[in-house]
């Protein structure tokens, strides 16, 4: 995506000599005044299948490929391909998008979503996805990265799409797919680093700059030549939107972003993608990653936020996981009162500028309850976080008995805020989600594999545990069983989901977006859990023995287990249960 160039025009400002290698041929190129080289010969037709290409940077022998290059078909280190995404034929001219307010999240890895882990074996789960209640699908990152498998934030070739997965052309039949099925798109993307293989970028431009975050060195977002970087980023974001017709971004760890300038790029994001959602006459939705607990993200630009639709909240997976397994050990400690639970449903975060022990400092900002509709933060029990950043990858399905998962899908479903659920958490999937890479370099390999194990040490977790990122077998075991949801504990599990899912369409309480509605309470002896959606009431037994809830009139609209009672406006919970009650219909 060049607007306004040719196809093989390219930015290069450091650059002293290019030339385009293209079809066996080599043909000089010549710099206008912004640092974009175009070629000074005839460019030798091209149309039809594509064609391989690259750059001769000054005296480099070797051709780098495209930093916009659409394809990679033999890897992030080969020659570039020429694709048209105008080639494609789509079927979804009535799409009209979905919106984030009232939906619910599928997260997925392509790559281990199927045994296949392909786009096209991906369009045979759809139909199951709807069965859950299922409105957009997220996709973990899908631009070209090194190597054969990988979660997708070592991508180094932005615009290109994973060979493996399919290509261009695969992601283009999903994404058309799954509208045909009524479901939109959203695209996990990676703007706050690049991958430690395949990186040409500086080789062009000043694409970097002095400075790195957690994952890499920083992007030039405000200092000298970052108009086109961040051109460079916004027209990234245009292609998903434009060319494969993709409902939404997941923007990953933008608080990674270093970005000083005039105007922030994700406010510039926000900006642009409006006016494309107006043009195109859908939703297009920015969800922002971020771990600084502050609604300026998601905050109307009129009243002086960035203006981007919605971001996760880290803060109620963490109430919600101590919650169930107990586990206080790092970031968790804070989170130990069941209170920090009953906080975070009334209030969004638990850090809203209170201490936080794992940062030892306050961290976060109060959330506006009067003014931000809830849906505006994404929340969930299980994502490829809080499963693949754990030192043996391991879901709490593992730890968990059935009426503990189907509270998890209770409170999640039934909470205040947008869910989003991991694959196969809805039949309690026994495979785990490891961190898996395939990257040809050893001592790149070797490296990963050790700053895992030094990460782990942090959490106090036992870095004898850790798999090795780099053996096969890492990825193989994080492939889902699709055959586990046909029965035993796994299909009940999976009946819970739903059963939810139906009660979400039926009952507005349920997708109700103020917080005046949600009133909680968390009782801290007992290890119970209440809270009010309007006229509904969930209720969850957190502890290890019985209990009982009053609830006043009402029936009982949903129960993790069939040993959950309502008598004479009493529920009674066995160890771990919990139940939905509420005025029949």
């Amino acid at each position: 995506m060049k607007p306004g160039r040719g196809t093989f025009d390219v930015w290069a400002p450091t650059a002293s000599r290019l030339r385009l290698s293209l079809a066996g041929e080599t043909l000089e190129m010549a710099a206008g005044d912004d640092g974009w080289w175009a070629p000074t010969e005839p460019v030798p037709d091209v149309a039809g299948s594509g064609v391989d290409y690259g750059y001769l940077i000054d005296d480099d022998p070797d051709p780098r490929p495209d930093p916009r290059s659409r394809r990679q078909p033999h890897g992030v280190h080969d020659l570039s391909r020429t694709y048209d995404p105008a080639s494609y034929t789509w079927n979804d001219a009535t799409w009209t998008g979905r919106q984030l307010a009232g939906s619910v999240v599928y997260e997925l890895h392509v790559g281990t979503f199927t045994p296949e882990g392909t786009f096209d074996a991906a369009l045979g789960k759809l139909g199951h996805l709807r069965e859950i209640g299922v409105d957009l699908v997220e996709l973990m990152p899908v631009n070209a990265f090194n190597g054969t498998y990988n979660w997708g934030y070592d991508g180094v070739a932005w615009f290109s799409v994973h060979e493996a997965y399919g290509g261009p052309e695969g992601y283009q039949r999903f994404v058309d797919g799954c509208h045909a099925a009524g479901l939109g798109v959203i695209q996990d993307v990676v703007y706050n680093h690049l991958g430690p293989s395949g990186n040409y970028l500086p080789l062009f431009g000043p694409y970097l700059k002095e400075g790195a975050n957690t994952w890499g060195d920083f992007l030039n977002l405000d200092g000298p030549g970052s108009v086109q970087v961040r051109r460079y980023i916004l027209d990234n974001v245009r292609m998903w939107l434009e060319d494969y017709h993709v409902d939404g971004l997941r923007l990953d760890a933008v608080h990674a972003l270093n970005d000083a300038g005039h105007q922030h790029l994700l406010e510039e994001m926000a900006v642009e993608v409006a006016a494309m959602s107006a043009h195109q006459r859908r939703p297009l939705t920015l969800i922002a990653e971020s771990d600084l607990n502050d609604t300026r993200l998601v905050r109307p630009r009129e009243a002086g936020g960035y203006g981007i639709d919605a971001q996760w909240s880290d803060d109620f997976h963490h109430a919600l996981h101590v919650a169930l397994t107990g586990e206080t050990t790092g970031y968790y400690a804070d989170f130990a009162p069941l209170s920090a639970l009953a906080k975070v449903c009334e209030r969004g975060f638990f850090h809203d500028g209170t201490w936080s022990s794992f940062r030892g400092r306050n961290h976060g900002f109060p959330v506006d309850l009067r003014a931000m509709p809830t849906w505006r933060l994404v929340v969930c029990s299980q994502n490829h976080d809080q499963v693949g950043n754990r030192a043996r990858g391991d879901r709490i399905a593992e730890a968990l008995d059935e009426h503990q998962l189907a509270s998890a899908a209770l409170v999640t479903l039934c909470s205040p805020f947008t869910p989003m659920l991991f694959m196969g958490e809805e039949w309690a999937a026994s495979t785990p989600f490891q961190f898996f890479t395939s990257h040809p370099e050893e001592e790149l390999g070797r490296a990963t594999a050790e700053g895992r194990i030094a990460e782990f040490e942090q959490m106090g977790w036992d870095p004898a545990v850790v798999p090795d990122p780099q053996d096969p077998e890492t990825f193989e075991r994080s492939n889902l069983d699709w055959s586990e949801a046909a029965g035993g504990r796994h299909a009940r599990i999976l009946e819970v989901y739903r059963r939810l899912a139906r009660l979400r369409r039926e009952r507005p309480e349920l997708t109700d977006p103020s917080f005046a509605a949600v009133s909680c309470t968390a009782d801290e002896e007992r290890r119970v859990f209440t809270m009010r959606r309007g006229a509904l009431l969930v209720a969850v037994n957190f502890g290890d023995a019985e209990v009982s809830v009053p609830t006043g009139d009402g029936v009982l609209l949903f129960a993790t287990g069939d040993d959950v009672s309502l008598r004479a406006g009493e529920l009674v919970l066995r160890a771990h249960a919990g139940a939905l009650v509420g005025p029949a219909r």
